[in-house]
């Protein structure tokens, strides 16, 4: 945690010539991009998959209507499919498993008042007039909505709520355009792996559950959030186009 803290506390030094008093949430954002970057060669593998997945839904129609009374049987059907194709389920899950490291790493970091047995002098940087260890429950009692962290906060949840409206509205149309399964029968054997019935159905919505997360984090580890989402809808756009 504290050659975390350093290599933070570096990266500001390095971007204060350029951002004064907010050069440690350049910093994060600086630090999210990079890892972004990394997890990218994920996020294209996770988007071929999807492409992949898309190009099997009329034999999944079809084992559908040859084992529509035997659930287990379709079940074992679809995912021998997947294997012979060479088609992971979950692949679009892996982006987001491989930057947790990272979003936990600055909440830790900026929710601890020591770091090695020493203060935390990251606690000390701001973004504008919000603390970058403080809370959006800080902000409230602390000038209310309309004070200076609380206009950070408005800030951050009104691109929050426009990257999130975006995601809605796309994922409804690629939806619509490639559902699950065209034509699928309903009742017993609907799902042909378990839980994809209810992951689609709340997929359009996941994008505002980032809401509640800037909400309750440190504003650090919000600012991680916020900017990562943002790279997110953007790279998706771009890869399944």
């Amino acid at each position: 945690m504290s050659v975390f803290a350093d290599l933070v506390q570096h990266l500001a030094d390095l971007l204060h010539p350029l951002f004064g008093a907010t050069a440690a949430a350049a910093a994060i954002v600086l630090f999210t991009a990079f890892v972004r970057l990394l997890v990218h060669p994920l996020s294209r593998a996770a988007a071929r998959g999807q492409k992949a997945r898309t190009r099997l839904q009329p034999k999944i129609a079809e084992l559908r209507g040859r084992h529509k009374d035997d659930p287990e049987k379709l079940q074992k059907a679809v995912m021998a499919l997947h294997a012979e194709e060479k088609v992971s389920p979950l692949s679009g899950c892996l982006p987001g498993l491989f930057q947790l490291p990272a979003f936990f790493l600055l909440y830790h970091l900026f929710s601890n008042t020591t770091i090695g047995g020493k203060a935390n002098e990251l606690l000390s940087h701001e973004l504008f007039a919000a603390p970058l260890g403080g809370r959006w429950a800080d902000a409230l009692g602390d000038g209310g909505v309309f004070g200076g962290a609380g206009l950070v906060y408005a800030g951050l949840f009104v691109v929050v709520a426009a990257v999130a409206t975006f995601n809605f509205r796309r994922t409804k149309r690629m939806m619509a355009a490639n559902p699950v399964v065209p034509g699928a029968p309903a009742g017993p054997g609907a799902e042909a792996v378990p839980g994809v019935g209810a992951v689609s159905r709340l997929m359009p919505f996941m994008s505002f559950f980032t809401l509640f997360t800037v909400a309750v984090v440190p504003l650090a580890a919000a600012l991680y959030v916020v900017t990562s989402s943002t790279w997110a809808a953007v790279e998706r756009a771009a890869l399944y186009r």
